[in-house]
């Protein structure tokens, strides 16, 4: 991004040489996509010591404005969390490649062979806050799927980012992708952002994440569709022939493995014929996480110590150690209030009846439905799709983890002999 013109001037600039790199990538083989990721590895690993630089003044800063213990925490790149960026980024590398694949094919009467194949989507922009592993996710997958990316993070991890960016489009560069493929805004002007909004004729589509303002002022302002979810309120939903230990553990680590993330349970239902050998061996589990309970009417009635909940709480997403318990009669009930209340996240059942499970899976209206098992599982890394650069809860373009495939499109292809319109 140049350092001279406007800042409209210079986020048309980066569009612009976006939408060319964009068009070089769609004719570069899988392979030498995936030999540039294998590439950035290397190229993280020996930008480490001006990574840690980086990333200590962020932390610096960040604590002399005073941000809440848990942001400053997300911005910390320890071992562990390089690592783990390290090792999202090999297994981008070695998915199939999504790109080319025919979703069909077939050939007319007449001799006219038609196919329906994957492509880039082009130029996906991607907003975001806090954490800067998502600027090697985002950045990956956009690759992987031949896609040219514009990174624009937080002003929090400004200087973490642009390390981390610099090494991945340096190495992509060098390995045969073309310059631009990776671009990140450099300045934390919120105005970036405002001029971002508005490229249309060159960035295809923006992909949101972080806390619901930001991801409501983007959907709100952009002239280029977007990606996104607001909320994550999700449900575990106990049935009647839920069995105590395995609703008992499927529910805590659902609320408790990451209480601060959008996959964590919010809501827990539980069906009235299991609520009175569940309700108490649930508050013991919970009381031992240190996690608040608000209840219903029915549910006070079996624990009357817990908090009462009341009509708010069924549309919140804490973020904390805090569930909202209801009983209700039946799976239908369940359904009912899940698509009521619920923000189309992820959304579970623990039963071992297949009706009932069935049942669930076909009237819930979630991106993830879960059978007998955590919340916490929805997610690129466990449905084994490596890095995402998020969830989506709109039905169109994506739905659940985006990951490579996610961010491809499709072109009609058709080879004839001659062929002509009668």
């Amino acid at each position: 991004m140049s350092d001279t013109g406007s800042p409209a001037e210079q986020i048309l600039q980066l569009a612009k040489q976006a939408r060319k790199a964009a068009r070089e990538l769609a004719a570069v083989s899988g392979e030498a996509r995936a030999a540039a990721l294998s590439a950035m590895v290397d190229a993280l690993q020996k930008a480490c010591p001006e990574l840690a630089k980086a990333n200590a003044a962020d932390l610096e800063d960040a604590r002399n404005a005073g941000l809440p213990q848990p942001m400053i925490a997300r911005l910390e790149i320890t071992d562990k969390v390089f690592d783990y960026m390290l090792k999202r980024l090999k297994e981008i590398a070695a998915l199939p490649d999504p790109v080319g694949r025919t979703l069909e094919g077939f050939t007319r009467p007449n001799g006219f062979r038609v196919s329906k194949v994957t492509v880039p989507i082009g130029v996906i922009g991607i907003i975001y806050e806090s954490r800067p592993n998502v600027t090697t996710d985002a950045a990956s997958v956009c690759l992987k799927s031949g896609n040219a990316v514009i990174l624009r993070g937080g002003s929090e991890s400004l200087r973490t980012n642009v390390v981390l960016a610099d090494a991945m489009a340096g190495a992509a560069s060098q390995n045969g992708l073309p310059d631009h493929a990776i671009q990140i805004i450099r300045s934390a002007d919120r105005e970036n952002v405002h001029h971002l909004l508005r490229m249309d004729r060159d960035v295809d589509v923006l992909i949101p994440r972080g806390g619901k303002s930001l991801i409501e002022r983007v959907a709100s302002e952009s002239r280029i569709p977007v990606i996104k979810h607001y909320e994550g309120i999700c449900h575990q939903y106990l049935a009647a022939d839920a069995p105590v230990e395995r609703a008992v553990a499927v529910a805590v680590n659902s609320k408790c493995q990451r209480v601060e993330v959008c996959n964590a349970l919010e809501t827990l239902l539980v069906d009235g014929q299991s609520s009175e050998r569940l309700m108490p061996e649930l508050k013991r589990a919970f009381d031992t996480e240190n996690v608040t309970l608000r209840g219903c009417a029915r549910t006070r009635a079996i624990l009357p110590d817990i908090e009462i909940a009341t009509e708010e709480d069924w549309s919140t997403e804490y973020l904390d150690r805090i569930l909202s318990v209801r009983i209700v009669d039946g799976v239908t009930e369940a359904i009912e209030h899940i698509n009521t209340y619920g923000s189309g996240h992820t959304d579970g059942i623990v039963t071992d009846d297949i009706a009932t499970a069935r049942r669930f899976v076909a009237g819930v209206d979630a991106s993830s439905v879960l059978v007998n098992a955590s919340t916490r599982l929805s997610g690129g890394g466990d449905y084994g799709m490596g890095a995402v650069v998020g969830i989506s809860t709109d039905k169109l373009h994506a739905r659940g983890p985006v990951g490579p495939g996610e961010l491809t499109s499709y072109k009609w292809i058709a080879y004839g002999d001659g062929h002509l319109r009668d």
